[in-house]
């Protein structure tokens, strides 16, 4: 599946609704199977429809079969709740985009599309969603409902992060994490997309991952990288000036001359992570801003498919 290269870059939220319903119809679309079946609501039982009521639930095969207008009765609105977290810190913005590139095509970028994408797939499940979003500051919270007006108010503000300025804005997870697990009250899937840049004590940090979990929530961790570089440290030997965009400091140096030592300092934190999640029972998925979003919606599926 491609994501059409002559779609409009992002000016509002009808485009990257847009967007996220190309990928997702193109995953369904690819599949041998829909990867729905099984997960739609189920209803308990048949009324009788009386008039003036809304026709949205007649059931018109069983109206076929005997001639009489009944309505599906549902047991649940919604049969999932999920909170997107998304971090909105200096370094999920990286790396800097060229005109002739996508929006989704950096971190930040990339987390919006795919949390726009999951957002798509829980509309059409009648699920419910919301939203944290948080760098140096708990920047927004909207918690979890299954309306077209709240769908629609949180693909306006995921397109926000696209167009705010990427001043220098460091990252307290450990803070923000502790703050968004106690505003959840009750059981869902958390979804949080991160790079893990964070600078801090990392025994702390998992202490907060670990509290995502309470209330028997399930907890998916999408690690956001540019593989390319932050991962392979992929640059030409010459002589490159590196720049913290978080901090603002800079170091001087030859890519090549560190390369080996870094990359092995990235795989022990990259296995530390997994290792950690695993402990905690977090699913831990790493994800590149090159790939595409089937990994994104296939972890999604298999997961809710788990949460009962």
């Amino acid at each position: 599946m491609k994501i059409d290269a002559q779609l409009p870059k992002i000016s509002s939220f009808q485009h990257l609704e847009l967007l996220a319903n190309q990928i997702v119809e193109g995953f369904i679309s690819g599949m041998h199977k829909s990867p729905f079946h099984g997960f739609s609501a189920e209803f308990a039982e048949h009324k009788i429809y009386n008039a003036g009521e809304s026709t949205k639930h007649i059931d018109w095969k069983l109206y076929a079969k005997t001639d009489r207008l009944y309505t599906k009765r549902f047991e649940e609105e919604t049969n999932l709740r999920c909170h997107l977290i998304i971090d909105n810190s200096s370094s999920m913005h990286y790396p800097k985009l060229n005109d002739n590139q996508f929006f989704y095509e950096n971190k930040i970028g990339f987390s919006v599309l795919a949390s726009a994408v999951l957002m798509n797939l829980l509309k059409k499940q009648r699920d419910a969603v919301g939203l944290s979003i948080y760098s140096d500051s708990y920047e927004y919270h909207a918690p979890e409902k299954g309306s077209d007006r709240h769908h629609r108010m949180l693909l306006n503000k995921l397109e926000g992060l696209l167009q705010s300025p990427k001043e220098a804005k460091q990252t307290d997870t450990i803070t923000y994490l502790h703050q968004i697990a106690e505003k959840m009250h009750r059981r869902s899937m958390i979804i949080l997309f991160t790079d893990m840049f964070q600078g801090e004590d990392d025994e702390r940090l998992f202490k907060a991952l670990q509290h995502l979990k309470h209330n028997k929530h399930k907890v998916v961790l999408f690690h956001v990288t540019d593989k390319k570089t932050e991962f392979q440290f992929d640059f030409d030997n010459t002589p490159r000036k590196f720049i913290d965009v978080e901090t603002g400091e800079q170091v001087n140096l030859f890519a090549e001359n560190i390369k080996t030592e870094y990359e092995k300092l990235v795989q022990t934190y990259f296995d530390k992570v997994a290792s950690t999640c695993a402990m905690y029972k977090i699913k831990y998925v790493p994800v590149s801003v090159d790939e595409k979003f089937e990994k994104i919606m296939t972890t999604y599926l298999v997961e809710k498919q788990k949460f009962g």
